[in-house]
């Protein structure tokens, strides 16, 4: 073993310092202000930069994020920040090498930077696409039907969602410098929120030259991103009701930020994803030879070895059948042995790297020793220094680099309160024995609230057991099976399309989630009034409000014959009643095989509670309804993709008639074609004007058409 030479000093004085991001233009520190923290390559000790925020216009920042963010951004709509998203994350797509040389100094390696800057860019692609897929093209969402709140009709009520006034602060930790931060942005840009960035000093440079990227691309409005390079220990002062804090880091900050009096008397929303000792549970059914248990061990060494363990979504506790410690323990120490090499990320063949700093070095093994002074026995690894893989492709100990093995704990007292208590934030887990079902629920509760934790199993009763039993305990379960092994992005992996948070000690947040999390950043408000007027302010044609009869007599004027230019909510057209008759019903039954007694036998049918005898098919109904509303020559309405919210409330036996109302309910022009969506309230009724069947007949429209 050789001991690799120390890192040539240098002068921090001399050292770039990184800059802010304040107002839409790059800031460093005047000279003269204070030293600033210190920034090192976690795999070779050499200074990279300082981080100085001394002097920097906190209260300007959140000022400018109020006025100039929120008016840029609210000059555009849900869909057109949705789209800018895309754009940028085409951008940064094609420039993330840039990032990843970069990341490496960090002790992550290509996996590592892959899992970071991909994904953090995988993350802006995921909402500039659910942003236009589910979202309506305006500022304003409605939330839930309408409610009647008066007899007539006159009175009614909704929710609808806005965003929030202020800014988004959005702070992170250092282990994901780049996908920590976009995980908030996009949300937060989608809903039309301005953000400013707070990261973590020792990586915060990377976030910084993500931020750059973003700023060059010349995509993002004026104000709609700032970044603080530094301590930003008074900005929660700046801070009031339409703002909110997002923060991911350990609980004692989190803690001390919510006990701030701007969140606790203010109203400052905040949202945490705090510590978190998850929990991967291995089946009874689980034993050496099989997948599962083979998956398990794979996702043990993967989530304790991926960013050196530095994840907030690792297995700190591999929670097994009493009788399989002895073989997890060895499958995992084996697997260490033959898939893990420890060393600079720049080395070829290095598969783990540094730790992000010799603090956390420090704060690693210290947790580690409490642990073994607790009780737990080190069964793989060692905490002596280890000997690495450098940059030169040399075995060595390197002295000023924050190195570890990967650690497996074992524990005779499985109820510990350091093992359930103390999260080791590296390459370190422990394996715990349990001898029940309830038991491995009980073991996995004990971490008092967890971001994620997985459940491998292949026999369903077992996973519906252990499911629901630690379920209200964690933000997400991982299943894991034979079935899902090679395909499932694991466990240490939050996708955007689900939450990502979890309850008690994981801090009670929740990111990501789809559309979820852009409805983070914005206010529910019942909103109350006649159909006419929240029609107005949704954008929505509401049951009730005035309605735009086309004339009969006037083909032209049937809404089929406009384009979204042309078209308003409100345009309607009502039928002719058409007479249903016993051959009709017959007919279609035999024609479509639809034989159900209800409409083939009159004594049955007649049985029934819900009939006064044979009854016409619903979907019968429903396709004479479009011959009865359709102007069949070519025209504005390109296609029919479908119904929705379909429901049959009169059934309409033979001699009974039958209209339909259609109504233009929401128009959704797309911002990149040349056509748009229209959703038409459609409403059936019968002679006597009962209501027989509603639903919504979703069409594409083109947005100019021919006179």
């Amino acid at each position: 073993m050789t001991t690799a030479p120390e890192a040539p000093a240098t002068d921090a004085a001399a050292a770039t310092v990184v800059p802010s991001y304040i107002r839409d233009s790059w800031w460093t520190p005047a000279s003269g202000a204070g030293r600033g923290a210190e920034v090192r390559d976690a795999s070779t000790g050499k200074l990279l930069a300082v981080v100085n925020a001394d002097g920097l216009d906190l209260a300007g920042m959140v000022q400018h994020a109020r006025t100039v963010g929120q008016r840029e951004l609210g000059a555009l709509t849900i869909h057109e920040r949705a789209l800018k998203l895309k754009e940028l994350a085409q951008y940064l797509n094609a420039r993330r090498d840039e990032v990843y040389e970069l990341s490496y100094r960090t002790g992550a390696t290509k996996l590592d930077s892959m899992v970071d800057v991909d994904g953090g860019i995988g993350v802006l692609f995921t909402f500039g696409s659910k942003g236009r897929r589910e979202l309506p093209n305006t500022n304003v969402i409605v939330d839930g039907p309408m409610e009647a709140l008066s007899r007539d009709g006159s009175f009614v009520g909704e929710h609808i969602y806005t965003r929030i006034p202020g800014v988004a602060v959005q702070i992170n930790a250092f282990n994901f410098p780049v996908w920590g931060m976009l995980e908030k942005f996009a949300p937060a840009f989608v809903a039309g929120v301005p953000t400013i960035v707070k990261p973590a000093t020792p990586t915060g440079y990377v976030t910084e030259a993500m931020v750059r990227l973003m700023v060059a691309s010349g995509i993002l409005p004026s104000g709609s991103i700032q970044l603080v390079s530094g301590s930003a220990r008074t900005l929660l002062d700046e801070l009031d009701y339409r703002d909110m804090v997002s923060f991911t880091g350990s609980a004692s900050t989190a803690n001390m930020l919510k006990s701030h009096p701007n969140v606790v008397h203010g109203g400052v929303r905040f949202t945490s994803e705090t510590d978190s000792l998850n929990a991967a549970i291995l089946g009874p059914d689980a034993v050496p030879g099989t997948p599962e248990f083979e998956a398990f061990v794979k996702s043990v060494v993967t989530e304790m070895t991926v960013k050196a363990g530095q994840k907030c979504t690792a297995i700190r506790r591999a929670i097994v059948p009493a009788e399989l410690v002895d073989d997890v323990v060895a499958a995992i120490g084996a697997r260490v042995g033959e898939r893990v090499v420890v060393g600079d990320p720049r080395a070829e063949g290095a598969t783990m790297g540094a730790l992000a700093s010799l603090e956390q070095l420090k704060d690693v093994r210290g947790a580690v020793e409490s642990l073994v002074a607790a009780g737990g026995r080190i069964a793989v690894g060692s905490l002596d220094a280890p000997e690495v893989l450098t940059a030169s492709g040399e075995k060595a100990v390197v002295a000023d680099g924050a190195f570890m093995s990967p650690l497996v704990l074992t524990w005779d007292d499985v109820r510990a309160p350091a093992l359930h208590g103390t999260e080791a934030f590296g390459p370190v887990s422990s394996v715990v024995g349990y001898t029940s079902l309830e038991e491995a629920v009980e073991l996995a509760a004990l971490g008092s609230g967890s971001l994620v934790a997985s459940v491998c199993t292949n026999d369903p009763a077992t996973a519906q057991a252990l499911v629901t039993g630690i379920a209200a305990h964690h933000g997400r379960v991982l299943m894991l099976n034979r079935e899902d092994a090679k395909t499932s992005t694991g466990h240490g992996s939050p996708v955007p399309h689900l939450v990502h948070g979890g309850p008690g000690r994981a801090g009670g947040g929740e990111e990501l989630g789809g559309i979820r999390s852009v409805k983070h950043h914005m206010q529910r408000t019942a909103l109350q009034g006649s159909p006419n007027m929240l029609t107005a302010v949704t954008g929505v044609w509401h049951t009730g409000a005035d309605r735009h009869l086309a004339d009969p007599a006037d083909p032209s004027a049937h809404p089929f014959r406009k384009s979204l230019a042309e078209l308003r909510i409100g345009d309607a057209v009502r039928s002719e009643l058409r007479q249903v008759t016993l051959e009709d019903i017959t007919a279609f039954a035999n024609e479509t095989g639809d034989t159900f007694y209800a409409h083939t036998n009159e004594e049955a049918a007649a049985a029934n509670p819900f009939f006064p005898g044979i009854v016409a098919h619903g979907y019968l109904l429903v396709s004479w309804a479009a011959g009865l509303f359709v102007s069949p020559e070519p025209g504005p309405v390109l296609a029919n993709y479908g119904l929705e919210n379909l429901r049959f409330i009169t059934p309409v036996p033979a001699g009974d008639s039958i209209r339909v109302t259609l109504t233009a309910k929401e128009i959704t022009p797309r911002v990149t074609d040349e056509y748009g969506e229209v959703r038409w309230d459609a409403v059936l009724t019968n002679q006597d004007d009962e209501i027989v069947a509603t639903y919504d007949v979703l069409t594409l429209v083109a947005k100019e058409w021919p006179a």
